[in-house]
């Protein structure tokens, strides 16, 4: 598909269907990228030369089309440069639509074909330069336009500025929420761009569709891609979506209500169509309940007492018009308290794992715990060597010379545990300078030198030295 975006239209040029990085360089001349494009899905469906359609939808700047009538039987295809007829002088637009398409649309949008202008020829070489010049003017003029508007002091704003394709005419798009006088404006435009002057008003929703955006949703605005007619919005529309009143949530861009707040309203009145009114009381046992709260997803109302307005009960609707039912019959329905059944949590298995905050330490404590569990095992087995050796220091008694007897067995057993250490694969590299260390069987000698000692303690040792008590020297007084 090609463009016309630097020849006259027989360009070998492809762009991308949008405005995108290795799209157009030249999106406004551009047949592909532009506002409120037309998908043509009968491109493919060849019809009868006698049944062909004549006219063509031609674009020219943002979202402003016509439709024009190919009287010459010119070949155009999407991206064509052409030049039309208009009042006064001609205009240089891009065909946008082709074929069988085009009388959808012109019936869509209400277009006679007796009032279709027609196509003069392919814009040549000539007629490409006048426009292209007439294009680059246009941001300083709405600038300078902008300035005398507000020297004159009047309450508009000049939104946007089109010249013709040859130069002859600009045509100024404006808002303004009163009426203006421009006998002097206009004046003063004609003598500072010296052409022919054109005034055209637009609401605040045309306003915000040819400046476009980003809409809260994050995506490009509605009325700057694709949306063409602008319906009447209005609260009783947010009100059927149970959404809050809050202005600043609801309005767009242009300061009005958003347009997609009707797109969802059929759904909701379908859905609330099985609802009962929302001004429903139910007579109980305890007082009168009003309704506080619907939700149309869960298919529930919330009520509450007259009197206590805290407490809210849900019910289901099926539940709410049995009640409904019951209290035309002329009977009270139990309490709310009572009529409220316990909401049963349904047990929802994560299957992802995106919900769990220690998804990724699973993996470090399994190490972990591998590491602390053959640490125990070395240790476990260090204490049940020394335990034996403890039992066998207690069957041969407390005797001085078994003492260094068990002693003697204790030297000998130290480098056969030191040897035996290596060959454990499984134990860890941390752990092996522990078992090394001579200090562990500490406990078991003190016992034994405990016991020799209570044995020492009831006979004399002559070894021992005496010291003789030290007393403070004496003070003397004379000095």
């Amino acid at each position: 598909m090609s463009c016309g975006c630097k020849t006259s239209g027989d360009s070998a040029h492809s762009c991308g269907p949008k405005k995108t990085a290795n799209g157009c360089e030249n999106v406004n001349t551009c047949g592909n990228s532009y506002k409120l494009s037309v998908f043509d899905w009968l491109s493919n469906i060849n019809n009868p030369v006698p049944n062909r359609c004549d006219f063509v939808e031609v674009r020219f700047k943002n979202d402003r089309k016509s439709f024009f009538k190919n009287v010459n039987n010119i070949p155009l295809h999407i991206g064509s440069v052409v030049t039309v007829e208009s009042s006064p002088g001609h205009d240089v637009g891009v065909v946008s639509l082709t074929g069988e398409l085009v009388k959808i649309q012109m019936k869509k949008k209400k277009c006679s074909e007796e009032s279709a202008l027609k196509i003069y020829r392919l814009a040549n070489q000539k007629d490409l330069e006048v426009w292209q010049e007439a294009r680059k003017k246009e941001d300083n003029v709405k600038i300078d336009a902008r300035k005398i508007a507000h020297r004159l002091g009047l309450e508009m704003k000049i939104t946007d500025v089109e010249y013709q394709g040859d130069a002859s005419k600009v045509t100024f798009y404006y808002t303004a929420e009163s009426r203006v006088d421009f006998r002097q404006l206009i004046k003063e435009y004609a003598g500072a761009f010296r052409t022919k002057i054109d005034m055209k008003q637009i609401g605040f929703r045309q306003e915000a569709a040819k400046v476009g955006g980003i809409g809260s949703c994050g995506r490009e605005l509605c009325c700057s891609t694709w949306l063409t007619d602008f319906r009447s919005v209005n609260t009783n529309v947010a009100r059927y979506q149970q959404l809050s009143i809050n202005p600043q949530k609801l309005a767009g861009q242009c300061g009005k209500l958003k347009c997609c707040l009707n797109y969802e309203l059929d759904s909701y009145l379908d859905a609330l169509s099985n609802f009962p009114s929302s001004s429903t009381t139910l007579d109980t046992e305890k007082g009168r309940a009003f309704c506080i709260k619907i939700d149309v997803f869960k298919k529930k109302m919330w009520f509450a007492y007259v009197e206590n307005s805290i407490a809210w009960y849900d019910f289901d609707i099926d539940l709410v018009k049995k009640l409904i039912s019951k209290n035309k019959r002329g009977e009270k329905t139990l309490p709310l308290e009572e009529l409220k059944q316990p909401d049963i949590p349904l047990a929802s298995i994560d299957l992802i794992q995106e919900n769990n905050v220690d998804r990724f330490e699973k993996k470090n404590r399994n190490n972990r715990n591998k590491n602390q569990n053959r640490s125990n095992n070395n240790n476990n087995g260090q204490n049940s060597q020394n335990n034996q050796n403890h039992q066998g220091q207690k069957k041969t008694g407390n005797r001085p010379e078994k003492r260094e007897r068990s002693d003697r067995n204790e030297r000998t057993e130290r480098p056969q545990n030191q040897e035996r250490q290596p060959q454990n694969p499984k134990g860890n590299a941390g752990s092996q300078p522990r078992q090394q260390k001579p200090q562990q069987p500490k406990p078991q000698l003190e016992k034994a030198e405990t016991a020799v000692g209570s044995e020492a303690e009831k006979k004399p040792n002559p070894n021992k030295k005496k010291f003789k008590k030290k007393f403070p020297p004496k003070k003397d007084n004379n000095a």
